[in-house]
């Protein structure tokens, strides 16, 4: 090796000297210069003599002034326990060094090569010459030696025989070299040392070392990044399959044996072994090009299914890296930045009416099971919060809770909104295809509001949904299965719809397993206070303004008020009116004129006209008091409300009231 390459791991006065003296004979004794220095460095000479090189000069008087005695060498050793976490924690450097060390004994067979970590503990020896497993070769310790003063300097070193600072080290008549082994980031790991007989010892000899170090830790480095790179593929949340030309499994990481189901990585197996399906052997594994966001679905080996994307990107020398994601992972991340989670409880829904509490004890017992729930009510009665209610109170309630409009999906989206399409579906389809509504929602609960609306195709989707557990894309051959609860809602009469051919009678008896109507707010006066109370807390905290209450007046007005858009109208009214308030509470004047005006009305004197007054302005709540009153009694009901039994059976089915209900007293 030139001396140019040598000059940045040892000083250039070292390799003067080496050069200089040659292949050195020791065989009629050690240097007289050297050996004139080293015992008056033991007699307390602080000046270095012109014979010695300044590194063993400097090394013999750290060692005098340790107190070491030149002639008490023995080998120190670790700790047994010690010894054997340490031959565990360098068990790659061992390896790795053992064949390079081996190479370097064949040019030099009388020779001995030993590796020691950073502290000095032997680890691993070849050769004639035995330095145990386990010895410490620290300066400190054993005096001027070649691996303790690579240590010291943390660079190429070389000692000469007479050079050593024990006697026992001087009289072997053997020279050495070591060199420091790095990593990456230019920590030294390990020192590897060189002992050679002097007429094998010479100026390339430290070369061969310095090259030999570095080719350790070159090798170190390399395995350090593959190890970096497994441990990268390792922690991917997503499967990697790595195929070679022929399409054989090369590799196989962490996420992509558990989506398989696979303990082991089935090297050299077919890519067919993992999963087979139409799509797979005609694109995935001849895309010359590479694919993106492939929708496949794999039959597993247990018979299992495995619906994932898939992309491929080929490899220069014609193998596959193929990466999966799993569509229900996917699904679930886009849950969550789309927030499609429920957050209401029935401890957060207000009101303590009779009819609230009846409605709210049904919601419970729809919670209990996985039926579908149909629930009924004016808009603005706060059908959304009983879904989210009874999805939070079910077993379902860690997974998604996902909300649909139907009546706002336009009729020609409606079947890709809810069940989603594959790729090349429909023009203007998304590359890939798309998840529905349906697949998101799996796991979990969906809401389908304004079903009464929903187009009379999508009805017979929807009935397919409900009877075999499965949805189809718009596009698609195949279906596949999904695990949703339904809960419906609709503010129209279903069973007029059913009648007038607009809504489908199969669906409806599917979707009524569970009905609970929702009060409207008229109906439940009494709750009117606290609901406005409620309001206004929020809406002062938002507008941070000091308004506290509602005035006699003001609350009033309130209740005398038929609210049409019920507890939505409510809230709104409440917000308008807290913008208004100038002062702590909320005067009649912050109220809208028209419920002022509404107020004034209904405090003239009417004369009442009895139970069919009351049909007339509170039929449904009239006919649901007279059943309960006559439990279930349809006759007597009629009688007592003063209709016809036949005008009664009409109205009971258009709210969705069951006589059996209140004979068996659950009304």
């Amino acid at each position: 090796m030139p001396v140019t390459r040598l000059e940045t791991a040892c000083p250039r006065e070292d390799l003067d000297y080496i050069a200089s003296i040659g292949s050195v004979d020791l065989s009629e004794g050690p240097v007289p210069e050297v050996e004139q220095a080293w015992r008056a460095c033991l007699d307390g000479r602080h000046e270095r003599p012109a014979g010695v090189r300044p590194v063993i000069w400097d090394s013999w008087r750290r060692c005098v002034r340790a107190g070491l005695e030149p002639d008490g060498f023995e080998y120190r050793f670790v700790d047994a326990a010690v010894l054997a976490e340490k031959l565990k924690s360098n068990r790659l450097l061992i390896e790795t060094a053992a064949e390079v060390m081996q190479g370097l004994l064949a040019y030099n067979p009388r020779g001995h090569i030993n590796l020691t970590d950073a502290e000095g503990v032997t680890l691993h020896f070849c050769g004639l010459d035995i330095t145990p497993v386990g010895s410490v070769l620290l300066e400190s310790l054993q005096g001027t030696n070649c691996t303790g003063l690579a240590i010291a300097e943390n660079r190429l070193v070389y000692v000469l025989s007479e050079e050593n600072f024990g006697t026992w080290l001087r009289q072997r008549r053997m020279h050495c070299a070591a060199a420091p082994i790095r990593d990456l980031g230019g920590r030294t790991l390990a020192i590897l040392t060189l002992t050679a007989e002097p007429g094998r010892f010479h100026f390339h000899t430290l070369g061969t070392v310095q090259a030999a170090a570095e080719a350790v830790s070159r090798q170190m480095a390399l395995q350090a990044l593959l190890e970096e790179q497994r441990t990268l593929l390792e922690v991917l949340n997503e499967g990697l399959v790595v195929l070679d030309e022929r399409g054989c499994i090369k590799a196989l990481n962490r996420y992509a044996r558990q989506l398989f189901r696979v303990e082991r990585d089935l090297l050299g197996a077919p890519f067919h072994r993992l999963g087979r399906g139409e799509r797979v052997d005609s694109l995935l594994l001849r895309a010359d090009e590479g694919l993106h966001d492939l929708d496949i679905t794999l039959q597993l080996h247990d018979g299992t299914h495995l619906s994932c994307l898939a992309s491929v990107c080929p490899t220069e020398r014609g193998g596959r890296i193929v990466s999966l994601r799993e569509n229900r992972r996917i699904r679930e991340i886009t849950r969550r930045i789309i927030g499609t989670q429920a957050s209401y409880t029935f401890e957060t829904i207000l009101g303590g009416s009779r009819a609230m509490q009846d409605t709210l004890r049904l919601a419970r017992i729809a919670s209990r099971g996985d039926s579908t729930t149909l629930i009924l009510g004016e808009s603005g009665t706060g059908k959304e919060l009983f879904a989210q209610a009874i999805h939070n109170a079910s077993e379902r309630c860690g997974g998604p809770f996902v909300a649909v409009n139907c009546g706002a999906i336009p009729r020609d989206l409606v079947q890709s909104e809810l069940f989603g399409y594959i790729e090349g579906a429909f023009t203007g389809s998304a590359r890939g295809g798309s998840a529905g509504k349906f697949e998101l929602a799996d796991g979990g609960t969906i809401f389908l509001d304004e079903i009464g609306d929903m187009p009379f195709d999508a009805q017979a989707s929807l009935l397919r949904v409900l009877q075999e557990g499965e949805v189809t894309r718009v596009g698609a051959k195949r279906s596949q299965p999904v695990d949703v609860r339904i809960v419906a809602a609709t503010n129209r009469n279903l069973s007029r719809a059913v009648a007038d051919g607009s809504f489908r009678e199969d669906l409806y008896y599917r979707l009524n397993v569970l009905s609970l109507s929702v009060p409207p707010l008229r109906m439940r006066r009494e709750d009117i206070p606290t609901l406005a109370q409620h309001f206004l807390e929020r809406c002062a905290r938002s507008l941070r303004k000091p308004v506290r209450g509602i005035v006699r007046e003001a609350l009033d007005i309130l209740m005398a008020h038929a609210w049409p858009g019920n507890v939505r109208e409510l809230e709104n009214t409440i917000e308008r009116a807290a913008n208004l308030a100038g002062g702590e509470l909320i005067e009649a004047e912050d109220l809208p004129l028209e419920l002022a005006q509404v107020a004034r009305r209904a405090a003239e004197p009417a004369v009442r006209c009895g139970a069919a007054m009351d049909l007339g302005s509170h039929e449904m709540n009239a006919i649901a008091a007279a059943l309960r009153e006559c439990r279930g009694n349809v006759r007597l009901a009629a009688k007592r409300l003063g209709v016809s039994r036949g005008g009664l059976y009409n109205k009971m089915n258009r709210y969705g009231l069951s006589a059996d209900a209140f004979r068996s007293g659950r009304g």
